[in-house]
Order: structure tokens, then C-alpha cells, then sequence
């Protein structure tokens, strides 16, 4: 089984087409019908998060943790349990591509870090688009390291200690544990996603504060760890 774990703090407004995208993915024809779980971690949701989760017919937890970390960890521990063999993780403001899962297994790695494009640069004006993609590698062999597209395998997980409950920054972690424990680990351009650029993020540092460093004065070469080089 490939489990997909999708953690949401209040994500209404996003939730419903970020699920939309990754069923349609779990569908894909190259996956030969393979069994697809997805589960929604509720970190802490008080809006109608869980109430469209469920509409869509998608399996959800609970937790109180105000952590992406925890939640992360959560989702995964849930789907190893139910049988997962390949882990793949996104974010609830974020679109994966119809193939999003099939790249990922196609690429017979261990783990693999995919690239993130923006969907929204309307918000923005063009030099902050510029600045961006003057800072991003969106080729194979780049070393960005996402929380938005992510995907390891049961065992290198489990063999990597999972993600710990941080705040902020524990695809990374979670990454350079990997590489620290000899895994084979792909930086592809081959799964898509493309993500918010909203400025109001949920996690302090995260994406949405690099796109609000672009958007200051001091934006160009202001490299937020979530472009950090895992080095090998």
C-alpha cells in the first residue's frame, strides 16, 4: 500500500482541492491499481477542515499538537499500521500533479525530494517571481528538501527514527537522517506539486516566510532553510 499523509491546521479554503489533486494521483494508470491510503492529520483544526475531509470520503485523525512535525508523524505511524509500504507526504495548500505518485514509486529510491512550483504569483508582483526562480533549482539533482512533496519508504523511515515533533523544518530532519543512515536518496524534478504562495503561513519559517523575505527589501539571496542543502 502507498499511504499519503496530509497534515492540516485550518486548511478550509485550501483542503478540498488539495484532495481532489492527490486522489486523482492515486488513481494514476501507471500505479496498476494499486491500494492508495490517504489520511488527514486535524492538528488542531476549529474550522470546517474535518467536515469537508469527510465529505470527500477521506480518512482523518485528530491530534492537539500545534505541530506539523507531530503531525507528520502521526499520519505516518497511522498508515504503517494499516500495511504502507511507500509514505508520501504533501501539504493542504498544495496541488500534486495527476503522476505525482507515480514518479515517485517509477524512481526505485529509498526516499525522494521533488521540487515545488508556485500557483499564485497573481498576489505578487514580478520581481518577486524573479527573485525566486533566481534562487530555486528545478532540475533533477537540485537539493531542495520539501514537506510539500516527499517520499520515503517504510522501512528507510522507520530505520531514520521518522519525523521528530518539530515545528518547523522536520522534512529536513527527517532528510539529513536519511542520508546519515546510507539511504539512497533522490533529489528529482520529476514529481510535481505547486504550492501557495500565501504569506500567512502555518508555520513560522516556513515556505510562506520566504516568500514574505522576497516580497522585503532585503528578499534577493535571503535563502530560507527550506532550500537547504542535505549534504550527502
Amino acid at each position: 500500500m502507498i499511504g499519503v499523509v496530509i497534515p492540516a491546521h485550518n486548511e478550509e479554503a485550501t483542503i478540498a482541492s488539495c484532495l481532489a489533486s492527490v486522489l486523482a494521483s492515486a488513481g494514476h494508470e501507471e500505479l496498476n491499481a494499486r491500494c492508495v491510503g490517504v489520511v488527514v492529520v486535524l492538528d488542531a483544526c476549529s474550522d470546517r477542515t474535518a467536515q469537508i475531509v469527510a465529505e470527500m470520503g477521506v480518512e482523518s485523525i485528530a491530534i492537539k499538537a500545534r505541530s506539523v512535525g507531530a503531525a507528520r508523524a502521526a499520519g505516518a505511524d497511522h498508515l504503517l499500521r494499516r500495511g504502507a509500504s511507500w509514505l508520501a507526504f504533501t501539504d493542504a495548500d498544495t496541488l500534486v500533479a495527476p503522476d505525482w505518485l507515480a514518479r515517485q514509486i517509477s524512481l526505485n529510491a529509498e526516499a525522494v525530494c521533488g521540487t515545488v512550483s508556485v500557483h499564485d504569483w497573481h498576489l505578487y508582483d514580478a520581481d518577486v517571481k524573479r527573485r525566486y526562480e533566481a534562487d530555486y533549482t528545478d532540475r533533477d539533482g537540485h537539493r531542495h528538501i520539501h514537506g510539500a512533496n516527499l517520499g520515503v519508504s517504510a522501512s528507510a523511515y522507520l530505520c531514520a527514527g521518522g519525523f521528530p515533533p518539530l515545528r518547523k523544518h522536520e522534512h529536513i530532519a527527517l532528510v539529513e537522517a536519511l542520508i546519515a543512515k546510507g539511504a539512497q536518496v533522490h533529489f528529482s524534478a520529476q514529481p510535481r506539486v505547486a504550492t501557495s504562495a500565501r504569506v500567512f503561513n502555518r508555520v513560522t519559517g516556513g515556505f510562506g516566510g520566504l516568500i514574505a523575505k522576497l516580497c522585503g527589501e532585503r528578499g534577493k539571496g535571503q535563502n530560507e532553510r527550506v532550500f537547504a542543502l542535505a549534504q550527502p
